[in-house]
């Protein structure tokens, strides 16, 4: 551990209230605009909207920082529970409105900090779990090599994704050639007999505009009949609402829109974090579905992608098998949790934690396929 003059350590390790007066949003957003990858759902402009109106519990923000000037090494926001059914863990913060579980790591951390943190996020309980966290990623490479720590890998899955360069260019080329291609641009056309088509991108302060847009056009299709859109239930509605307010000034929000003539057709909202883009949430218009214009919206979206300076790659925070993104999407992005144990015992904890979690999955695997007969 590195020690000041006085031989203090010259490091040290806060919860803060994410909503807290105290709390140091600067040196917070400091980090985030550093981190090795980035995670725009640990970003105030996400995380602070979000525990305001959501009704989120017991969720404390861990940050390292240096003694003497403040500055933010790792952060995450981290709560108590149990890892499946049982098992109480510490685990890093993810929702189904933020399934990204990577902390916030200052590329200038050395690995010695980086285990302090791990060993101060998992408390008593003496095991961290990392949910939706890319197992690519420096930040999942850097946890893994930790000495004296007992890692494990669980719930992995891999969700569509793009690449940039000259790798996205050939992942392009290979979604949209020969039939689709054929097809797809036959449909855009044929879509120009109620208006002509653009295809559209917005950032900034119109953002705000667009996403009532976008609230209505969601609310309109089957995620509105189900309650589920964004605008559902007021809760939802001011949370996101909050978000993309918070983020229009800073030009991390992005709309891309699909219109015929006045009427929007599709629109993608999508994080902008890093050189990254992660796409969050997408609706269309039922009565265009013969078009095919969540497709469109989101071909032109890759193409987009790529034509930004710095673009590294792009998530589609899908679901894995996701129909409509995957065929078009062509890379792959690993996801699973990594749980990390202090010694003694760490191996035990590890395996006690990845069967706990397995089992609650497969209880929920259970539970949708009754609801599904039911329905039926």
């Amino acid at each position: 551990m590195k020690t000041d003059a006085s031989g203090t350590s010259a490091i040290e390790t806060v919860f803060f209230d994410p909503l807290g007066e105290n709390t140091p949003v600067e040196a917070w957003q400091a980090l985030c605009d550093e981190a090795v990858d980035p995670n725009p759902f640990f970003n105030p402009s996400f995380l602070q909207p979000f525990l305001r109106n959501m009704s989120a519990r017991n969720i404390r923000l861990l940050a390292l920082r240096e003694r003497p000037t403040g500055r933010w090494l790792m952060a995450a926001p981290i709560r108590r529970c149990p890892a499946g059914l049982v098992l109480p863990v510490a685990m890093v913060w993810t929702t189904e409105y933020s399934p990204l579980g990577t902390p916030l790591m200052s590329p200038q951390a050395d690995d010695e900090q980086v285990k302090t943190f791990v060993n101060t996020a998992a408390g008593g309980a003496g095991i961290l779990a990392v949910p939706f966290l890319p197992m690519a990623s420096g930040v999942a490479m850097r946890l893994t090599k930790l000495e004296n720590m007992n890692v494990a890998k669980t719930a992995r899955f891999e969700r569509a994704s793009h690449a940039g360069g000259d790798e996205g260019e050939k992942q392009l080329e290979d979604a949209f050639k020969g039939k689709r291609r054929k097809e797809m641009r036959r449909l855009l056309r044929r879509l120009e007999d109620h208006g002509t088509v653009n295809l559209s991108r917005v950032t900034g302060a119109r953002t705000r505009e667009c996403f009532e847009q976008f609230l209505e056009l969601e609310a309109s299709g089957w995620k509105g009949r189900e309650e589920t859109a964004l605008g559902s239930n007021p809760q939802t509605a001011a949370f996101s609402r909050g978000v993309i307010a918070s983020c229009a000034h800073s030009d991390k929000i992005r709309i891309d829109e699909l219109r015929a003539g006045d009427s929007l057709i599709a629109s993608l909202v999508s994080f902008v974090d890093g050189g990254c883009v992660f796409s969050w949430k997408i609706a269309f218009d039922e009565g265009y579905a013969r078009y095919s214009p969540g497709a469109q919206l989101v071909l032109h979206t890759f193409r987009e992608n790529l034509a930004q300076s710095g673009f590294r790659y792009a998530d589609s925070l899908a679901v894995p098998g996701h129909s409509m993104i995957e065929p078009l999407w062509r890379g792959r992005l690993e996801i699973g949790t990594l749980l990390l144990a202090s010694q003694p015992l760490g191996d035990l904890k590890n395996s006690l934690c990845a069967a706990d979690m397995a089992f609650e999955r497969k209880l929920r695997r259970v539970a949708r396929t009754i609801r599904a007969k039911l329905k039926s």
